[in-house]
């Protein structure tokens, strides 16, 4: 796929060497050299954002040329996993921290601790680097992250009297039970809030934080190991108990993703909906006009509003043969304007310290400065470098979680089938 066919017939490669007087893959005819930059940008701003830089880059750098490939998000791991193994790899790789850990052990990706730059190390903290580190290497840039936040009928809490949450004040989660269950018990038809968990794992996980679990441990001899303590049950207990106790939360959302439940949302079906934060761009784009809702921070425990995330990764291909070139591009193309204008195009945030300081990002409207707060809470997803995983991911923690928030199944039967059928499962990876 690069510039340079990979299967030549002898007199082709024949003639190839007596032109060039090399037998390497440098690049086009000419010396230039060609990258290729697969994207995984699919929101019409955030594209336009993509192109516009590539074409910044490609207009003054002549002699490395970046060309934009289009890649889904939908299919990105098999795609990538088949392009390995064929060969055929684009350079420079989008994709997001929690797919990267299979192909950084498997050697895809590239180990870029001598190739960063210290303007582009210094500039992303610390613990966003953790998100993309595997064992000692770096395997990718982190670069746009979203919290969780809570979308709010802002009439809706305002006739009801609730306290409203800040990022400086949020709900804990017994307060976030109890606000519910005031706004709404579903005897009506109106819930307090709709969870829209048709993928429970990644939303029980990351959330749990602020209460102080973790359920992944990883002990001295770098073996993980499943646990489900009391800081990992508050978290998911609130959520069985809005919808099987209180009635707060409507059982009919448990199996839609989080657009599904826009449509209720507007209709004053459910006073509030957690969801990622780039959400609100569908929220802008299809509310009724006049419809007044606003951005609440996720509830918050004994380790404040933690909470965590796998943010979208820049990477490169362990067999590039540009890997410099490569990330001399990722550097350009992550400038604080540039990560902003990125972060906007996906209404997201910026991992970037400079780039969380641009105005932009600190507006009132549409919300920008209620997530932007919220960015200091950050943690890297509990899951980020379990091998394994996604394996644990869909054959034991998804379908027992959403048992136990339907009600099929109580606390005790999750716990059994998260740590020892997930232990099982781990064990197989860590041989």
């Amino acid at each position: 796929m690069r510039t340079a066919p990979r299967l030549l017939t002898a007199a082709a490669a024949t003639l190839a060497l007596l032109l060039t007087g090399c037998g390497g893959d440098s690049g086009d005819d000419d010396g230039k050299i060609t990258l290729q930059f697969q994207s995984l940008a699919w929101q019409k701003e955030s594209v336009d954002a993509n192109k516009a830089l590539v074409a910044q880059w490609n207009a003054t750098h002549p002699d490395v040329k970046v060309e934009l490939v289009q890649g889904s998000w939908d299919s990105v791991h098999d795609q990538l996993l088949t392009s390995f193994e064929g060969g055929e790899a684009p350079d420079i790789i989008h994709d997001a921290s929690d797919d990267l850990a299979d192909f950084a052990y498997g050697g895809y990706l590239a180990d870029l601790r001598e190739l960063l730059p210290e303007r582009l190390r210094s500039d992303i903290p610390r613990r966003s680097w953790q998100t993309t580190t595997f064992d000692d290497g770096i395997y990718g840039v982190p670069f746009l992250q979203e919290p969780r936040v809570l979308i709010a009928n802002s009439r809706w809490l305002k006739e009801s009297g609730v306290r409203v949450p800040t990022p400086r004040k949020p709900w804990s989660w017994p307060e976030f039970r109890k606000i519910t269950k005031e706004l709404g018990d579903g005897s009506d038809g109106k819930y307090g809030v709709a969870w829209p968990l048709k993928e429970p794992v990644s939303a029980t996980l990351n959330l749990s934080l602020s209460t102080g679990g973790r359920m992944f441990h990883r002990g001295a001899d770098g073996r993980v190991d499943v646990r489900f303590d009391a800081a990992d049950e508050i978290m998911p207990r609130t959520v069985h108990d809005q919808v099987n106790t209180d009635k707060s939360a409507s059982d009919t959302t448990l199996g839609m993703g989080g657009s599904d439940t826009l449509p209720g949302f507007f209709g004053g079906k459910y006073a509030m909906v957690p969801l990622g934060f780039s959400y609100r761009q569908q929220i802008v784009q299809q509310a009724p006009e006049g419809f007044d809702w606003q951005v609440l921070p996720a509830p918050a425990g004994k380790e404040g509003s933690a909470q965590g995330v796998s943010p979208q990764t820049l990477s490169v291909a362990e067999d590039s043969p540009h890997k410099k070139e490569a990330v001399a591009f990722i550097d350009f193309f992550l400038r604080p304007p540039n990560m902003v204008k990125l972060a906007r195009g996906d209404w997201m945030l910026p991992t970037g310290k400079e780039a969380l300081k641009d105005p932009a990002l600190h507006t009132k409207k549409d919300d920008w400065a209620t997530g932007t707060a919220l960015a200091e809470g950050l943690r890297p997803a509990p899951a980020q470098s379990v091998r394994g995983y996604p394996e644990w991911k869909d054959k034991v923690a998804t379908p027992a979680l959403q048992e136990y928030y339907s009600g099929a199944i109580g606390l005790d039967e999750l716990r059994k089938r998260l740590v020892k059928d997930g232990n099982l499962v781990l064990a197989r990876y860590q041989r």
